[in-house]
């Protein structure tokens, strides 16, 4: 086999190519099913337990100065008094981070505050638990990992070039407005007391005073944005002009590629913004002055809220977990040859969905919980997300057609032995496609 031959998709012209066999059909996947049976309890499932956070993640990025320098100005501002504001919308807690002026900089949402965190500061989640359990939690995801989905989709969207996605980054931030328990909390005050009593004898030998930093990610503050449920509104009443319409749909098609990859269970219209800049600049004082002059309006899409992506398997339980952008007109429309031209090249090379593959996985293995077989399906359903968006695109489908077509999983054969084995990719690999049956007992929610 040619080693510089790229990628083709598994059901290109209706036949598997190269190193790709079919796996038998399981026979967990047909027939009549309850929805709970299979389950494992996973939907179920209690709040997690205490987590220390013992993880492999320090605020230094040598690669991007400017986010080290926004996390930096963060820290300076807590240390004078400036805390993270909870934000309340939400199953979880999350806070707007600021810097020393005031202004905000960021989102962070720490691990152990997550909706299944036993620190998590809403009350929602306890109610679910307790009066519907079972549709308590999604069991296609790792549970308690919603920090490293937000900082993924993140690198899927930088690795693209999609530009979607603001930076996301996993950092660590102690703050008196975050949620901690009280042993924490009288830990924290005791320190501080006998350092400041006694600073010789005791307080040079105390490490930290304050609370215990926490894991989490980091997303940046974007400005001058709302939620796609507003603009849309309008656009139903107030149609956009040609060209902006056609930046429009060019946004909207990199936010259904970035979905689509990391098989987001969670896109709503409200967990998605529109920034649209209606003012047309200064008029020509002249009907002879050239109207080309004029700035025209922008329109930019950001796609924040990205923590309940990346299963290690079709959702199949309960609820289907839809993309509900597919229900928008845009949807409808063919993919644009400018959407081809940006991610078909990079979607074609398996060498290319191999580093992103190992990209996810230098991040993904940092936690303490870790469990390399379940990342490993996580992958497995990426790449068949990945090989039906290359058909989808060659054959000029639309994102409606896209989200229609046979879920599909791509399995890696075992690596051959050898101590770099399962790092590097080589000729020999071979990769496994089936097709997922089994479908959720509600298919429109």
């Amino acid at each position: 086999m040619n080693p510089e031959r790229p990628l083709r998709s598994v059901v290109e012209d209706i036949v598997p190519p190269p190193d790709v066999t079919f796996a038998p059909q399981r026979s967990d996947l047909t027939g009549p099913r309850s929805p709970t049976r299979g389950m494992g309890g996973r939907e179920s499932q209690p709040l997690l337990g205490r987590d220390h956070e013992h993880h492999d993640f320090e605020n230094h990025f040598p690669d991007d100065p400017v986010f080290m320098d926004v996390i930096r100005s963060a820290d300076v501002a807590i240390e004078n008094g400036i805390y993270p504001e909870i934000i309340y919308q939400g199953s979880s807690g999350s806070y707007f981070v600021k810097n020393a002026e005031g202004k905000k900089i960021g989102v962070f949402k720490p691990k152990n505050e997550e909706p299944y965190g036993h620190l998590n500061p809403k009350w929602t989640k306890w109610m679910q638990k307790i009066c519907c359990p079972c549709c308590f939690g999604r069991s296609c995801l790792v549970l308690n990992q919603g920090y490293l989905s937000e900082a993924g989709a993140s690198l899927v969207d930088l690795k693209l070039q999609l530009n979607v996605v603001p930076k996301t980054r996993v950092v660590k931030l102690a703050s008196e407005t975050f949620n901690y328990n009280a042993a924490d909390r009288a830990i924290s005050r005791t320190k501080k007391s006998l350092s400041e009593r006694f600073p010789d004898k005791i307080g040079r030998h105390i490490h930290r005073v304050g609370l215990p930093p926490k894991v989490g990610s980091f997303q940046m503050y974007v400005e001058g944005y709302r939620d796609a449920y507003y603009w849309l509104g309008k656009f139903e009443t107030e149609p956009l002009p040609e060209p902006i319409s056609t930046q429009f749909a060019f946004q909207f098609e990199r936010l259904v590629v970035l979905d689509y990859i990391i098989r987001n269970t969670d896109r709503g219209n409200d967990n998605w913004l529109i920034k649209y800049d209606v003012e047309e600049g200064e008029k020509p004082e002249t009907p002879e002055r050239d109207w080309t002059m004029v700035e025209q309006p922008k329109i930019k899409i950001a796609a924040i809220d990205n923590g309940l992506a990346f299963p290690f398997k079709h959702p199949d339980s309960w609820r289907a977990y839809p993309y509900y952008w597919a229900w928008l007109p845009q949807a409808k429309k063919p993919f644009s040859t400018e959407i081809k031209d940006l991610i078909l090249p990079q979607l074609s090379d398996m060498n290319f969905v191999q580093e992103l593959c190992e990209d996810l996985y230098e991040l993904f293995r940092k936690d303490k919980g870790f469990d390399k077989s379940k990342f490993e399906k996580q992958m497995s359903v990426m790449r068949g997300q990945i090989l039906n968006l290359t058909q989808a695109l060659r054959d000029g489908k639309s994102p409606l057609q896209l989200v229609q077509m046979p879920l599909v999983i791509v399995e890696r054969g075992k690596p051959g032995s050898g101590p770099f084995a399962e790092r590097v990719k080589t000729i020999g690999d071979t990769f496994t496609q089936s097709f997922q049956e089994r479908r959720p007992f509600f298919s429109w929610c």
